[in-house]
């Protein structure tokens, strides 16, 4: 199947981009250094001047890998286009338990850009938060960003410190003004997921056309998709989303999150534990597409019940088998994986299987920017920690069966 080979190729190819992306602006250090806006120095942490307080991770593993220290130094700017920003919350999302226990090592520590050193610790997860803007680059507008503005950001998966930090540094395409309409807590709780929602809708699935994976347009009025795991941060955006463009929306989740789905605007909710229900999804098929927010992979897409002409899922095997083969052969293994999943889905539903991945596109922040503003968008919090009780927010992480987002507050 070449257009299966040529999706495992395209997702292979945006971690390239990624990773070139992120070089360029490291290679620009020596000369950004000269033109950094320094004339405002970061306001003193809890920890002293030029200190922080941050969780790292020096080795991979469980829970108890996490350890809070007082004295980290506060990231620098290094190019034209970075931004400082100190946190006021951030979040856990699956992906920081994952990386936690070593998930994407081979390809994201070779994105990181050191060469040579070999250096892969300390680390510090966390991918998104709302902060205050404290410096940036002479490279970012004043105009957009002046300082003390209020932001909303994420941190490339890639990158060594993230956002469970007092502060941290980023590039300004990850950030943007916070929009008034929500809370620091609600506003550090879009950011990732709903990224995660619009990339597998619009640039996977290409919901919008061409306008809809390069410009904050949406589309896919009339669409039919459904969402499997609705309840879930990805997926309880998506619906809103969804919803927003005119799109018709199917959804499941568990029997005790029925009315909770059904009040983000799902045209049709069925709990996926109950047979007859989910027999009922057949009546709709085919659907434009079917997004996984749910977990269950593409392999599971040829056992579905109802045909469909996409199928995007979040769960790739794409970091998985390169971290377990290497990147050579876990390439071959990507490809060879997802053919095999197409010559299935196409013969049995009609369809193919897509990965969807996060992607930090200044568009799709737009995006979801817009449609907060227009009251059409609104997370789902599922419980709040302080930040001195991270690892208990990882607990919960790891507990499943969440109803939003799990936030931490600085």
């Amino acid at each position: 199947m070449q257009t299966a080979g040529s999706n495992a190729v395209l997702a292979l190819r945006q971690f390239v981009v990624m990773a070139r992306r992120h070089c360029s602006v490291s290679a620009q250090t020596t000369f950004a250094g000269s033109q950094t806006n320094a004339s405002q120095p970061p306001p003193p942490s809890r920890s002293g001047e030029g200190k922080m307080r941050g969780w790292q991770l020096h080795s991979y593993g469980g829970i108890d890998e996490l350890q809070l220290s007082v004295m980290l130094k506060i990231p620098q700017i290094r190019s034209s286009n970075e931004c400082l920003v100190r946190i006021r919350t951030t979040a856990v999302n699956p992906i920081d338990l994952a990386m936690l226990r070593g998930y994407g090592a081979a390809v994201l520590n070779k994105m990181r850009c050191q060469p040579g050193d070999g250096i892969e610790f300390p680390l510090t997860l966390g991918r998104e938060f709302c902060g205050e803007l404290v410096q940036k680059g002479m490279g970012v507008p004043t105009d957009t960003l002046p300082l003390g503005t209020r932001v909303w950001g994420v941190v490339p998966v890639h990158a060594s410190v993230g956002a469970h930090a007092e502060y941290v540094a980023v590039p300004s395409y990850c950030l943007a003004p916070a929009p008034k309409e929500l809370d620091d807590s609600e506003a550090a709780s879009v950011l990732y997921a709903g990224l995660t929602a619009w990339s597998g809708l619009y640039i996977t699935g290409g919901l919008g056309g061409p306008c809809g994976a390069v410009t904050a347009d949406g589309g896919g009025a009339h669409k039919r998709v459904l969402v499997l795991g609705g309840s879930g941060s990805v997926g309880s955006l998506a619906i809103q989303m969804l919803k927003s463009q005119k799109v018709q929306v199917l959804a499941t989740c568990s029997e005790n999150a029925i009315e909770m789905v059904r009040n983000l605007g799902a045209d049709l909710v069925v709990d996926y534990n109950n047979s007859e229900a989910m027999e009922e999804l057949s009546k709709y098929a085919p659907y434009d597409i079917v997004l996984d927010c749910s977990g269950q992979g593409g392999e599971r897409a040829a056992e579905s019940k109802f045909d469909f002409r996409q199928y995007i899922t979040f769960s790739s095997p794409l970091l998985a088998n390169i971290d377990k083969q290497g990147l050579g052969l876990g390439a071959l293994k990507n490809v060879f994986d997802l053919v095999q999943t197409n010559v299935r889905s196409v013969s049995q539903r009609g369809g193919l299987v897509k990965w969807g991945f996060f992607s930090p596109a200044p568009q799709g922040i737009q995006f979801l920017q817009k449609l907060v503003e227009q009251r059409k968008l609104m997370p789902q919090i599922d419980s709040s920690f302080g930040f001195g009780d991270l690892p208990q927010a990882f607990e919960k992480m790891k507990g499943g069966h969440l109803r939003g987002k799990i936030v931490v507050t600085l």
